[in-house]
């Protein structure tokens, strides 16, 4: 009795596996395609957009809240007035703390399609927005089950699929299937009389596996049936499990999703890009130099050893200094022969000053008796007055050191000074620069006309707008050293700092105009701009760039004109995965 038992149980297993696998690879559909993915993080939402606002409506827990932005800039509107048409008549949303607007639905936990009516005055604009908001059935989201994993919920879904099937043909008594059911229950009796001799068991199992499959083939493979295939044009988000919450996050069609309050957080804003005729812009590397005019070097005219003034110090760096400040001073050393030379000078002008000094008396006495005139006696005086005179520069010249003074007011850009150093002739000791009035000199290998103003580029991208000073008629380094000054604030320059130079020339081209920040680099190295296409979606449009000026690059080829381009935020967006 086991043996007969076992014998038709293998063969209603048999029959089992060939229909579950045949029943839903008949004519007319396929199951067996992949769904799309979907994500449970991704609320019902509805969005409305016109010439002037962008409008996201996210109905939760009974509350309807409303992001509302500025269409061409993504700019939040705060303080205006929004007005919904509800079932029971007009109301207002109230401003909320995240800068959005919210308003009590409880009409919207009802599973279906809501249509109403928004109605937006912010200042002079006044908008009325349709919006369209469906709601999933809680009890299926129930059924579905949509914390299981897709795999297994598809396979759930084919073997009810199959079971659903079958009864249906059972119950309408399908001559076919009635037919497939009585040869596998004749199957399974031959087999189990078989089986007691145990001959020619594998021919008899293989025969009886090829009439199963021939027979549930034939009775499965019919046409025209629906067995509730997904309807096309589907929304993809999944009815989302009670308290998840909107996540940023890139789709598998490679689009970003960013829900409104992330692009708060992050401050996303956009441009619309229009297309225009500009001038080719040429990059020079430049320099940052002193303003000839205000600035100046302090030497020294004569060797000598250093000290400071008389203060006892040495001016620091970035020091301010006015013109004519002592900065420092020199002595200049003498000689071994100069000293012998000075003593020499010193004992002649000393014995010349004593004789006249005794000339000088004696005609003061005889001046008295009228026998020296007065005149006599005056230029004994004027006499030994200059001799006492270079004896006493003599003197001064060997104790008297020379002062360093400031020849422009400013800052101490170098210094070069020690206490006790020995200072050559000509040696620049101290660099005065005023920090407000800077040049910068590029190297052109293209002559610039006199017109022509440019922007300088500094490594943390700040940008600098310069005016054309002039250029050399000798060429250093096979280029002409052009010259510009420093328009504006020069505030955190340094003098020596490298900057990159975007010099216009007289050729135009076309394009459009783009802040240097809407260009990110992408992981293939290549330049994208990320569109705004609608109110939480941004998508990726390789681009071919070039340089504009220093907050700008023209875009010649990738997007055209008339579409949101992220012109803040692109970093941040590009980062999301």
């Amino acid at each position: 009795m086991s043996t007969r038992f076992a014998a038709a149980l293998c063969a209603v297993a048999l029959l089992a596996a060939v229909l579950a696998g045949s029943a839903l690879a008949h004519e007319g559909h396929d199951h067996g395609a992949a769904q799309p993915p979907v994500s449970k993080t991704i609320a019902p939402r509805g969005e409305a957009l016109s010439d002037a606002f962008e409008l996201v409506a996210i109905p939760r827990d009974g509350t309807l809240t409303l992001f509302l932005d500025r269409f061409r800039t993504n700019e939040p509107v705060i303080g205006a007035t929004v007005e919904v048409e509800t079932p029971e008549g007009p109301k207002s949303a109230t401003a909320t703390s995240d800068g959005g607007y919210a308003l009590p639905a409880l009409w919207l936990s009802k599973p279906g399609r809501h249509e109403f009516a928004i109605t937006v005055t912010a200042g002079s604009d006044v908008d009325v927005l349709p919006v369209a908001v469906t709601m999933p059935d809680p009890k299926s989201v129930a059924a579905t089950g949509p914390s299981r994993p897709a795999p297994e919920r598809a396979a759930l879904t084919r073997v009810s699929e199959a079971a659903h099937g079958a009864r249906e043909r059972l119950a309408s008594k399908d001559p076919t299937l009635m037919g497939a059911v009585a040869v596998a229950f004749l199957l399974g009796v031959l087999v189990t009389a078989l089986a007691r001799g145990r001959r020619g068991m594998p021919a008899l199992a293989l025969f009886a596996i090829g009439i199963t499959l021939v027979i549930g083939t034939a009775a499965f493979a019919h046409g025209d049936e629906d067995h509730g295939e997904p309807v096309q044009g589907a929304a993809l988000t999944e009815p989302r499990a009670p308290g998840s919450s909107d996540l940023a996050q890139r789709l598998p069609d490679g689009s970003v999703f960013v829900p409104k309050p992330t692009q708060r957080l992050l401050v996303l804003r956009t441009a619309m890009t229009e297309q225009g005729r500009f001038h080719r812009t040429v990059e020079l590397p430049g320099r940052i130099i002193p303003d000839p005019n205000a600035s100046g070097v302090v030497q020294s005219s004569v060797g000598g050893r250093l000290a400071p003034p008389a203060s006892g110090l040495f001016p620091r760096l970035g020091t301010k200094v006015r013109k004519g400040d002592v900065l420092a001073t020199v002595t200049p050393p003498i000689q071994a022969v100069d000293a012998s030379d000075m003593r020499q000078t010193q004992g002649d002008l000393d014995q010349q000053i004593s004789i006249v000094e005794r000339r000088v008396d004696r005609y003061r006495r005889l001046a008295t008796t009228a026998a020296v005139p007065q005149s006599q006696l005056e230029d004994a005086v004027a006499e030994l007055k200059g001799l006492q005179d270079r004896r006493a520069a003599l003197d001064k010249f060997r104790q008297q050191p020379e002062p360093l003074v400031a020849p422009v007011d400013g800052v101490v850009a170098q210094a070069a000074a020690v206490a006790g150093q020995m200072a050559s002739p000509g040696q620049m000791v101290f660099q005065i620069v005023d920090p407000n009035r800077l040049w910068v000199e590029a190297l052109s290998f293209d002559a610039l006309t006199p017109a022509q103003d440019a922007t300088a580029r500094l490594a943390d991208g700040r940008t600098l707008k310069l005016a054309y000073q002039g250029s050399g008629l000798a060429d250093r380094n096979q280029a002409i050293p052009v010259q510009f000054a420093v328009q504006g604030d020069a505030s955190g320059l340094r003098v020596g700092q490298f900057v990159t130079v975007l010099a216009r020339t007289d050729t135009e081209q076309a394009g459009l105009a783009l802040p240097r920040a809407a260009v990110v680099r992408a992981g293939n190295g290549q330049d994208v701009v990320y569109e705004h296409t609608t109110a939480e979606r941004f998508e990726a449009r390789p681009v071919r760039v070039e340089p504009l000026d220093g907050g700008r690059v023209l875009v010649a080829e990738g997007i055209g004109p008339g579409k949101r381009v992220v012109t803040q935020g692109a970093e941040l967006l590009d980062q999301v995965r």
